[in-house]
């Protein structure tokens, strides 16, 4: 039987989160571990410590006013999707948050886990992407546009922690999933944001990272219609082929969804 041994540390506060990567640069900050666990499993990591930032009180906070929604990186899925605040004011993000994984994952998976882990297929991307988000870390303010960098690459430092996502409120706003019937991850999923300065979109699993469609977003930012959506179109060049949807499919998939998204924004 496979096995290995490593340390677990349960952090106090950030700082003492960031002192111990800093101390152990084979060491790995522990959320949910719905990515971690797994990935440690099947040996394509062994960090030889896990802190955990989970009982960290400062992460674990939500607060909502009539502009941003502030919401720590160890909040749940389900307590993002359950807030009474976020579903008023951003009803979108409570939606994309009650389509993650199952109730069992959405009780332990947590937003800033999502995000530093950037599965190209998570959800949680396409919202922070389309709502134009700043991920806030210990040390310095990230623009949505600049946080994902690639295939499970953002732009954190190894040893840099996120402590809350900022999102601005929306005029309206809006999330669609075509999901892999086994896993619930996104073959395609979009997300859709009326803002006073025009609209974002952005695409998850349809490519190696989350993307903005300009295509989309011009269409939307002209005539906010499902119409509007439903005629634009997009090349398959540099979307994903696998063994569930090829790139041409997936190219069809994004107008459809976003069409949809049009239509239940609120």
């Amino acid at each position: 039987m496979y096995s290995y041994s490593f340390d677990y540390e349960r952090a106090a506060d950030a700082q003492a989160a960031v002192a111990a990567l800093q101390a152990d640069s084979d060491a790995k900050y522990l959320g949910g571990g719905q990515s971690m666990l797994p990935t440690m499993r099947l040996r394509l990591a062994q960090p030889t410590k896990l802190v955990d930032i989970t009982r960290i009180a400062a992460l674990k906070e939500i607060r909502v006013d009539n502009q941003t929604v502030s919401i720590g990186a160890a909040v749940c899925h389900a307590d993002v999707a359950e807030h009474d605040g976020i579903q008023r004011s951003l009803p979108g993000l409570a939606e994309l948050a009650g389509m993650i994984g199952d109730r069992q994952v959405r009780a332990r998976g947590t937003l800033g886990g999502s995000l530093a882990n950037d599965d190209p297929a998570a959800d949680y991307p396409a919202a922070v992407l389309a709502l134009g988000a700043t991920v806030v870390t210990d040390r310095r303010r990230i623009a949505a546009d600049d946080f994902f960098v690639g295939m499970y690459e953002t732009a954190l430092e190894p040893d840099e922690l996120i402590v809350a996502v900022e999102f601005p409120v929306p005029e309206k706003s809006a999330y669609e999933k075509f999901r892999n019937p086994a896993s619930q991850f996104a073959l395609v999923g979009v997300f859709v944001a009326k803002r006073a300065d025009g609209v974002r979109v952005a695409v998850t699993g349809a490519a190696p990272s989350v993307f903005r469609p300009s295509a989309l977003e011009a269409a939307l930012s002209s005539h906010f219609t499902r119409d509007a959506a439903r005629q634009a179109t997009l090349s398959p060049d540099e979307l994903n082929t696998d063994l569930h949807a090829s790139a041409e499919y997936r190219a069809h998939l994004i107008p459809i969804l976003a069409a949809r998204a049009v239509e239940r924004a609120r």
